[in-house]
């Protein structure tokens, strides 16, 4: 009797440690907030911005101290983001850029080394390339079955808008 006590003790607390992990729910993948203002233009917020500028675009930053900065002019063009390892292979992200509006976003490099690679990036690069543009930033959500390629991803598309809004 004591066995079988001793038993269903230790299944209840081995149960109520199981429910009580926490697992992590963050991502690294950085944003970009692009909000409109009053008189037609767009603010954008970079916390993590490139150092290279485009010599296509034609901006001005102001920073009021937040560490945050606006553009104030219309960027146009087509950026490539860095290309991001992944555990399944490189992801990299281009974005065309019009008015300081996203107008397409493309995963010019993604895993395709075997079917499988295949089939789920068939489905998941599509399902991106929109919520990009869609979004208008970084901060669109993962596809499901396709976690590495959807961060991989995003932390490409970060870097194609910094290099367009910085």
């Amino acid at each position: 009797m004591r066995t079988i006590i001793a038993a269903l003790m230790g299944t209840i607390s081995g149960v109520v440690l199981l429910f009580s992990y926490h697992t992590s729910t963050g991502t690294q993948a950085a944003t970009v907030a692009a909000t409109s203002t009053g008189d037609g233009q767009s603010a954008t917020s970079t916390p993590n911005a490139g150092e290279s500028s485009p010599s296509d675009a034609t901006e001005s930053s102001s920073d009021d101290g937040t560490g945050a900065s606006s553009t104030t002019g219309s960027v146009s063009g087509t950026f490539t983001g860095a290309a991001v390892e992944t555990r399944y292979g490189a992801v990299q992200v281009e974005i065309t850029v019009e008015d300081g509006v996203i107008t397409s976003s493309e995963a010019i490099q993604y895993p395709n080394r075997d079917r499988h690679d295949q089939q789920i990036n068939s489905y998941a690069v599509p399902v991106l390339n929109a919520e990009a543009v869609d979004a208008q930033s970084a901060d669109i959500d993962s596809v499901s079955g396709a976690t590495f390629t959807s961060v991989g991803y995003a932390q490409s598309l970060q870097s194609a808008l910094d290099e367009a809004f910085q």
